[in-house]
């Protein structure tokens, strides 16, 4: 079983709006929360937003704050990335990931988070 499975990329044309979905296995479940990435060609990964799976406390980026919403369903074992307002500068490969402990401090600390999903690529046009 794959640990964490990433959907619903695609392309779409600048101020629509995409969902991604996450998914997480039994394993992964028993983490403290699920954070998304996004890295473009050329760039390192970015952080984008975490929720936790008890209690729904969300972390976003600066650059989607407003744009974007998290939440989740504890029954499916998944996250949901809410994009509207999408921009051309937000092509890239989508990733999310579980981790343990969180805090505001270090909800966007790449290196603390594990069991990465295979990414799906959102290609916004202009």
């Amino acid at each position: 079983q794959v640990p964490m499975v990433e959907s619903g990329g695609g392309l779409v044309q600048a101020g629509s709006s995409l969902t991604l979905s996450c998914v997480a296995s039994g394993r992964t479940y028993r983490t403290s929360a699920v954070g998304w990435f996004r890295q473009a060609p050329g760039k390192e990964r970015e952080f984008v937003g975490a929720i936790t799976w008890s209690g729904g406390s969300t972390y976003y980026a600066d650059s989607v704050k407003g744009r974007f919403s998290l939440s989740k369903d504890n029954a499916k074992a998944t996250v949901y990335l809410q994009m509207n307002s999408l921009k051309p500068e937000d092509t890239a490969v989508y990733y999310c990931a579980s981790r343990l402990a969180i805090t505001s401090a270090t909800a966007g600390h790449l290196k603390t988070y594990r069991d990465w999903g295979q990414g799906t690529q959102v290609t916004v046009s202009s």
